[in-house]
């Protein structure tokens, strides 16, 4: 039976599964959602469906579910006909959810949440789209962005639109994403979600959307105009070329531990919504308080169900799954064979997506990289902190080339073609691009937890300094080093991601767990842009496109490949294993050109000899042409060239 609420001609079917509860109502509110008018009680089937066909009730309805049932709340028991419960399944809420300390009231309390909760709204779907093959391919660049933060401070958006999903799909949005050669957007979770309990006492709110509720409406912030707006917004941006991958949270929900609220699946039936250990605690394998029970017949409908739902309605390409190891895990830990990662693959609606996975959480084993399908693509923090680590100055050349390469030693495993590596320097969680190179140490005091919160080990450098400066040799010496970061994430074999902003050279004043930064510190500040960068990136796009695009994700062939010293010499055993050596040249066919990706880390400049051929001759990506076959390579940098006939410039 198909659950939520189904409008028909004649009223609404309301449907809710529970296994525990004794039972359920539907409270019926008017047309401002803060009045209940009526509450009806549904009757249970054999399957655990809890349903009841109300005549006169149409589109528009505001309504909750209301169980009973026994509590306790140490064996996971949570009933309480006194919580309004947002259905699992609703389509849209009539407003955001708003943290208080009253919905997470004892039974004995007798507080009624209704007041205080959302209103899940009826509504009809459209007809489902004609399915579209993913514009996305992997070897794509992946553009991850917070939809809030990312417009609030856009001066040509229009107000109204600014940090809304619509706003995505303004032309001058789109006109940054092609210029930068963006393949997908990666939006942020766009699920309806509720602040953490500690957040509102400080002042504070969430600001990335990591703690959902609802997994199948949208939050009223992001998209007032519900479905249809994330639906012409993803149409917009695919006819620019341009995929949506969206972020998803299926490892926990935001009712969060003991002390936490009752919103939805706690009041349906905890026992089988959340893993709970054998003394009957919640499990908290993720660090939020429960743990989604994704080996569950009913939470695995719940994910499918959901997924399908913004392909069929919205068409999206695909989806990065937060905490992703949760999805495969059960009483005996993870497995690449688990139920849900299997329908994934084979579920007909999903088969072709994009998927991603986050391959860690806390939990037993949590680290799983290189273990997740063949399908999946995976975030790999390898790449991050052996980058990160050759930058600061005391990372090796062999680990720079390994995740230069794709990652084999993680992805290359049996007969593998192709990385399913998903290269990154900085995501949301962590320091920016630009933090990376002005804070030793992250500082988060204006999150309230007394700089607790957040990595102490960013593998990040201050040039010295801690913050700005004023220094322009210090100045410098940052934006080398950026640069040469990007160089590298865009050079790279694989899929690679860029967090939106760090092209621009934004910060975010070494925070490196800025959630519950609502305001400037999160926000992308636009009129303070780094205009060089930003040139520098779009540069270091065109390159990729024109010469890595068509096998970005394949593994280089030791055919098509030779590894360097700048005398022309390849490298030798020694070379690969001499902790001095800052300098390393990769030259490799392509189906395009011959390219030279030439690495400085050194703080000296170096000159690195080509080989030539004929009437071929090597040019940088910034006009610049090797003479008589050698290339300058500044200090710290890296320095991307393609051979072309002579007098044909490189772009």
């Amino acid at each position: 039976m198909t659950l939520g609420a189904i409008p028909d001609e004649h009223g609404t079917r309301f449907a809710v599964w529970s296994g525990a509860a004794e039972r359920i109502w539907v409270s019926l509110f008017d047309e401002s959602g803060d009045h209940e008018v009526a509450r009806h009680e549904l009757s249970r089937g054999d399957d655990g469906v809890f349903a009841l066909h109300v005549a006169g009730i149409g589109e528009g309805a505001r309504y909750g579910f209301r169980a009973d049932g026994p509590y306790d709340p140490t064996a996971g028991l949570w009933f309480d006909p006194a919580k309004l419960l947002n259905d699992p399944y609703a389509l849209t809420i009539d407003r955001p959810y708003h943290y208080d300390p009253r919905l997470g009231a004892r039974r004995d309390e007798g507080i009624d949440t209704a007041s205080l909760m959302p209103k899940s709204i009826v509504i009809k779907l459209p007809p489902e789209l004609d399915q579209q093959a993913p514009i996305f391919k992997p070897g794509g660049l992946i553009y991850e962005l917070n939809v809030r933060g990312f417009t609030m401070q856009h001066p040509p958006v229009p107000e109204h639109k600014r940090g809304t999903i619509a706003a995505l799909a303004e032309p001058v949005i789109i006109e940054h994403l092609q210029k930068l050669g963006v393949s997908a957007v990666e939006l942020m979770p766009v699920h309806a979600w509720i602040d953490e309990r500690h957040l509102p006492p400080l002042g504070l709110s969430n600001a990335w959307g990591y703690n959902p509720v609802s997994y199948f409406a949208l939050d009223p912030r992001l998209a007032p105009g519900g479905l249809t707006e994330l639906h012409e917004t993803v149409a917009a941006l695919r006819e620019a070329g341009i995929g949506t991958i969206l972020d998803v949270v299926f490892n926990h929900t935001g009712e969060s531990d003991e002390q936490g609220p009752t919103l939805s699946l706690r009041g349906l039936d905890a026992q089988t919504y959340f893993r709970h250990r054998a003394d009957g605690r919640l499990v908290n394998d993720t660090g939020t308080g429960n743990t989604l029970a994704c080996d569950h017949p009913v939470v695995q409908r719940l994910v499918l169900e959901s997924l399908r739902h913004f392909v069929l309605y919205a068409g999206v390409d695909g989806y990065r799954f937060d905490l992703a190891p949760i999805l495969g895990r059960d009483a005996q830990g993870f497995s690449p064979q688990a139920e849900l990662l299997q329908a994934m693959r084979q579920d007909p609606v999903l088969a072709d997506r994009v998927l991603i996975a986050e391959p860690w959480d806390i939990g037993p084993n949590g680290y799983q990289l290189g273990n997740f399908p063949t399908t999946f693509l995976e975030w790999n923090d390898r790449y991050r902190d052996d980058i990160r680590r050759f930058w600061r100055g005391d990372g090796s050349l062999a680990a720079l080339a390994t995740r230069l390469s794709g990652s084999s030693d993680i992805f290359g495993r049996g007969d593998a073609n192709e990385t399913r590596s998903v290269n990154f320097i900085a995501a949301h969680d962590g320091m920016t691009l630009a933090d990376l190179t002005a804070y030793a140490h992250k500082h988060n005091a204006a999150n309230g937890e007394d700089n607790r919160d957040g990595h102490d080990d960013n593998l990040s450098w201050n040039h010295d300094v801690e913050g700005p400066s004023d220094d322009p040799a210090i100045q410098d010496a940052r934006s080398r080093d950026i640069k040469a970061m990007l160089g590298t994430l865009f050079a790279s074999t694989g899929t690679i991601m860029l967090t939106a902003g760090d092209e621009l050279g934004r910060t975010q004043r070494g925070n490196n767990n800025a959630y519950a930064q609502d305001n400037e510190i999160s926000w992308l500040d636009w009129k303070h842009a780094d205009a060089e960068l930003l040139a520098h990136a779009q540069t270091f796009s065109r390159f990729r496109r024109s010469f890595l695009d068509i096998n970005a994700a394949s593994f280089l062939r030791d055919a098509d490949v030779s590894w360097q010293r700048p005398d022309g010499q390849a490298f030798t055993e020694g070379d690969w294993h001499d902790g001095q050596n800052r300098q390393l040249a990769l030259i490799r066919k392509t189906d395009a050109a011959r390219i030279a990706i030439l690495i400085n880390g050194a703080d000296q400049p170096c000159t690195f000899a080509l080989p030539h051929h004929g009437d071929l001759l090597w040019i940088a990506f910034d006009g610049v042409e090797a003479e008589e076959g050698r290339m300058a390579c500044p200090s710290r940098s890296v320095v991307l060239a393609a051979e072309r006939p002579v007098a044909n410039a490189l772009y």
